[in-house]
């Protein structure tokens, strides 16, 4: 067997990795700077079901109730509600498992501090109405456009 090279295949070779070498850092780039819409504010508020005090777990219909009376109309430009199931430890270092919900909400990132307020009265009222612990929140800054 005669192994044999080409100095086409090595000059042909070396402009193709020229060209991925130029073209993998562009496509990073413009992975990384995705500028699509305004500035927005993510926010994710965890409901959870079962009640501290032993009573039955939230229903859905209450749920339900609760959005259309307390969330919707804090947010009545929209949201996307989520069915879950989520889990954590008590005091008692036992797992509780519970059905859940997640309300998704975008709003422009200039409007972070007012809405601030009413995610937090949202939270404050389901707290107290269902007898639980907390509700879970987290933020993010996004871009949003629509």
């Amino acid at each position: 067997m005669k192994w044999t090279s080409d100095t086409r295949g090595k000059v042909g070779g070396g402009v193709l990795i020229a060209l991925l070498g130029a073209g993998i850092p562009a496509l990073m780039g413009a992975a990384l700077h995705t500028d699509v819409g305004e500035p927005y504010r993510e926010t994710r508020l965890y409901f959870g079901t079962e009640r501290t005090d032993g009573g039955g777990p939230v229903a859905e219909r209450e749920f339900m109730r609760f959005l259309d009376q307390e969330i919707t109309p804090a947010f009545p430009e929209g949201l996307t509600l989520h069915d879950g199931y989520g889990q954590w430890r008590g005091e008692n270092g036992k797992i509780v498992r519970e059905t859940s919900y997640e309300v998704v909400l975008l709003y422009p990132e200039k409007d972070a501090d007012d809405r601030s307020g009413r995610i937090e009265r949202i939270r404050d009222a389901y707290e107290s109405r269902y007898q639980q612990d907390s509700v879970g929140r987290s933020d993010d800054k996004v871009e949003a456009q629509f």
